[in-house]
């Protein structure tokens, strides 16, 4: 086993899976959280391989919106101090907006999805953080600035607010806290077969360098906001989108 150890939650595909690759390349051993553990076994074992590090990347099956599935996370770390959560989780889920029933059990949908599961994993392994040194990192979106996609932009710009009230609770442990806030990814199951070329074209065309984002581009920001280098950042959002939206 390594020295280091993350956990990264959303991390069987798209950019979960990136940044997995990434640390574990880094020397991470890292652990790949979600609910489905085929999806889940293919990454670890897929990434393992490819670095040459057997079980450097290992599956850990949950529910993260369920807090008793949550368990499950911290009995795979055990008593190893956790150097870095990522926090990725999440999606846009749609739903029966007819009526206000329909519109309360959207809305709790997509904050159990983006907001619930940050919060129960971070809180599950809160006290294993590596003390000083560790890394929290928050996966928003540019919807969560700009609008447009209702209960889905409210869910992730909740995780800013948060994210600054838990970066100045983790600070005096020399921990830090920080969002990472992607625009469009292409190569990502987040749009499944909702995506047109129209819209693809639309949402290239709205950035300032002429093309998609990949998985990759938001996994190299996780990166450097783990690394030692961001030793001095936290309580920061940091906006990968191409220039789609520019700085606030």
């Amino acid at each position: 086993m390594g020295e280091r150890l993350a956990v990264v939650s959303g991390g069987g595909t798209g950019i979960g899976a990136a940044v997995a690759r990434v640390l574990a390349t880094d020397g991470f051993d890292v652990f790949v959280v979600g609910r489905r553990a085929d999806v889940l076994t293919d990454t670890a074992e897929r990434i393992s391989w490819d670095i040459g590090r057997p079980r450097a990347v290992r599956p850990v099956v949950a529910d993260l919106t369920d807090p008793e599935q949550v368990s499950e996370v911290v009995e795979a770390v055990g008593d190893r101090a956790v150097d870095a959560v990522v926090n990725n989780a999440g999606g846009y889920l749609g739903g029966d907006t007819g009526g206000l029933a329909g519109i309360a059990a959207h809305w709790r949908a997509n904050l159990d999805a983006n907001v619930l599961t940050a919060v129960l994993l971070t809180e599950a392994l809160r006290s294993a953080l590596r003390r000083p040194g560790g890394r929290v990192v928050l996966v928003s979106s540019i919807a969560a600035q700009r609008g447009g996609a209702g209960p889905y932009s409210a869910a992730k710009a909740a995780l800013h607010g948060w994210a600054y009230d838990l970066a100045a609770q983790l600070g005096p442990d020399q921990i830090t806290v920080n969002v990472v806030s992607p625009g469009y990814v292409a190569d990502t199951e987040f749009f499944g077969d909702r995506m047109t070329p129209e819209g693809h074209a639309k949402r290239v065309a709205a950035t300032l360098v002429g093309r998609a984002g990949v998985p990759d581009d938001i996994a190299e920001a996780v990166r450097y906001l783990i690394g030692p280098a961001a030793g001095y950042v936290t309580g920061q959002v940091l906006g990968v989108n191409g220039g789609s939206v520019l700085g606030r």
